[in-house]
């Protein structure tokens, strides 16, 4: 079987577990389900929908493809036997989740090798599905597919942006102010689903700090099958420190790394 081969079959796992993930999550969200605080100086929210959703998920995976590790935002890691890992984030915005906003999403991602290969963004509520792999990116919306393009933004002055909290960004909140000056609109609170957009051609750049690998590692491939840039603050492909850059085209990233390095 050709890696080509494999990544379809595992394209089409991940639609399986996307969907298991939405029979815990949906219901849950429609009756605005209670959220504990996980601790920290911050409010931390935790539901039990984020706790089942990630239980099936993993029983799915523990069944189909055993020799695969997982790691996941709730629960331990489940060491690999092999080169494949998968990453689950249940709920990835789940104060939005927990306020009956619908922009929340459930990330999927398979490691190969600690690599992202594959990626999924759902976004139950809205009933859109986003993969990418290699260079093949597609939106699934009501039984439709389409094919996931950026759009061709270059310059600052032209892009449309979006961070979910610019409060997160901190020490770079200056730099952040600095580039939302230089662009056409700012958008907030979009989470993980402003990368989906961007990647369907809605939105040109994303911006944001503090993320964990279960928060990116769905969101390099989906971006890059579309056609987009996703890197570091400097211009890299760092992604351990959380500080995460995604642009339409690779003009627009390197017109944002350059902002941010400039006034921070």
């Amino acid at each position: 079987m050709s890696p080509s081969s494999n990544l379809s079959e595992y394209a089409a796992f991940a639609a399986e577990l996307a969907q298991a993930a939405r029979s815990e999550t949906l219901p849950r969200w429609s009756e605005c389900c209670p959220a504990d605080d996980k601790g920290g100086s911050e409010f931390d929210p935790v539901t039990e929908a984020d706790r089942r959703a990630e239980q099936v998920m993993r029983s799915l995976i523990r069944d189909r493809y055993p020799e695969h590790g997982v790691t996941g935002e709730e629960y331990p890691d489940e060491a690999s036997a092999g080169p494949y890992c998968w990453s689950l984030d249940p709920i990835d915005g789940t104060r939005s989740f927990i306020c009956q906003v619908p922009t929340w999403t459930t990330l999927i991602a398979l490691l190969k090798d600690g690599c992202p290969v594959l990626g999924l963004i759902d976004t139950p509520c809205l009933d859109e599905t986003y993969l990418g792999f290699g260079r093949d990116g597609s939106l699934i919306w009501r039984g439709e597919q389409a094919v996931l393009e950026t759009k061709k933004c270059q310059r600052l002055a032209d892009a449309r942006l979006s961070t979910t909290d610019p409060f997160i960004l901190a020490p770079g909140t200056e730099a952040f102010d600095a580039l939302r000056r230089s662009v056409r609109v700012t958008r907030y609170g979009l989470d993980a689903y402003a990368y989906a957009r961007l990647a369907a051609g809605s939105l040109d750049l994303v911006v944001e700090a503090g993320l964990q690998p279960h928060d990116y590692h769905a969101l390099i491939p989906v971006v890059r099958a579309a056609g987009g840039v996703i890197g570091d603050w400097q211009g890299g492909t760092d992604f351990t420190a959380g500080q995460i850059i995604a642009a339409a085209t690779a003009e627009l990233y390197d017109a944002a790394v350059e902002s941010m390095v400039r006034t921070r």
